[in-house]
């Protein structure tokens, strides 16, 4: 039976699987951190709830704005989406039965987008003979002929975080071959500005950097995204979006997360406390374990033990975590993890503490 692409809505996975669904569970599918969104957003509900009344900006007002000052760029260079997703839909459009590179295990919506326009997907495929590591020269490589390839940075689902000096590699081989490079920065809040592309955008304008909010700041519900590029790229790329495409709360709600420097860095140090302890216990039980820089990691269990079994038995205890089915390379021997709370991570350790132990 196939199984659902993303992790998040549990309800569908035990639908699928055929599993009566537990009264209580704990799902580590959804790299959602557990802190929940700002407390602003709480706060001024109230005043939220007016904008409803009126129809929102159709440039995405007062995000828009909001997150090209965030990252000192002109306004320009910055569209808006209801979450990323779409973004990767009008990206799949500018690609129409073109040649596109995707490296592998990738998040399922590049592939889906692109197949849905009849792009030419050439494959990279990572292995975990070498950590999931880039190849840069095989990537290089494959460049030939391409319209685009596609980055994930850090990458999901391993969580490894691609060096400044490579990116540089990678976008360089881009320039020479008149290649275009998207750049999915989803999970790069998590490891910091610092490591963005978005500042060294100007020296390679055939570049496309892909952000979100939803991870950060906890609001997945209210899908909001945005894309940073050439004037022209960008102009091109919204092309046919549907009009109002960002609803009024979460243009509102958006502009007013980059503010929250201090909830930022509280999540971020959360991140990393959890996903630091999760390794080592993971590594103390032989696990093999992704050296992730966000906050999830990806792990497989010790030669011998049955994945098939351990996945099955933890959706039987109400702990979801994300199969790796739909990943190339990793065909469901692998897991990821999103990190929760010190309490709910206790809980998954005790429970694979358990499992191991019994099996």
């Amino acid at each position: 039976m196939k199984l659902p692409d993303h992790g998040a809505n549990p309800h569908l996975l035990y639908q699928q699987l055929n599993i009566d669904y537990p009264e209580r569970i704990l799902d580590f599918s959804e790299n959602v951190h557990p802190f929940g969104p700002p407390e602003f957003i709480r706060n001024s509900w109230h005043s939220l709830l007016e904008l409803i009344e009126r129809y929102p900006d159709p440039e995405g007002e007062p995000f828009r704005s909001a997150a090209a000052r965030f990252h000192d760029v002109p306004m320009e260079r910055v569209v808006t989406a209801n979450g990323a997703a779409e973004i990767f839909t009008w990206l799949a459009r500018r690609y129409q039965k073109k040649k596109v590179v995707l490296i592998e295990p990738a998040f399922s919506e590049y592939r889906k987008t692109l197949e849905a326009e009849e792009a030419q997907i050439v494959t990279v495929q990572l292995t975990e003979k070498n950590g999931w590591q880039l190849d840069m020269e095989l990537l290089a490589s494959s460049l030939e002929g391409c319209a685009a390839i596609y980055i994930c940075n850090p990458h999901n689902p391993t969580g490894l975080l691609i060096e400044q000096q490579q990116m540089e590699f990678i976008a360089e081989a881009c320039k020479k071959e008149g290649c275009e490079l998207v750049i999915d920065e989803a999970f790069i809040d998590f490891a910091g500005e610092a490591f963005s592309f978005i500042p060294r955008q100007s020296s390679y304008p055939q570049t496309i950097i892909v952000r979100s909010m939803t991870k950060m700041y906890a609001i997945a519900g209210l899908r909001l995204g945005y894309a940073i590029g050439s004037p022209e790229i960008m102009r091109t790329l919204k092309q046919g979006a549907a009009h109002w495409n960002v609803n009024a709360i979460s243009a509102q709600v958006g502009a007013e997360c980059f503010n929250e420097r201090i909830y930022r860095e509280r999540v971020i140090a959360s991140a990393n406390e959890e996903r630091e302890r999760m390794t080592v216990f993971l590594e103390e039980h032989h696990c093999k374990v992704s050296s992730s820089a966000v906050n999830f990691l990806a792990f497989k269990l010790p030669e011998g033990k049955d994945s098939c079994r351990f996945f099955l038995d933890f959706l039987e205890q109400g702990l979801v975590l994300r199969h790796t089915k739909s990943f190339s390379g990793m065909d469901g021997k692998w897991f990821r993890i999103g990190m929760k709370s010190p309490a709910q991570m206790d809980q998954l350790q005790e429970a694979i503490n358990r499992w191991l132990m019994a099996n």
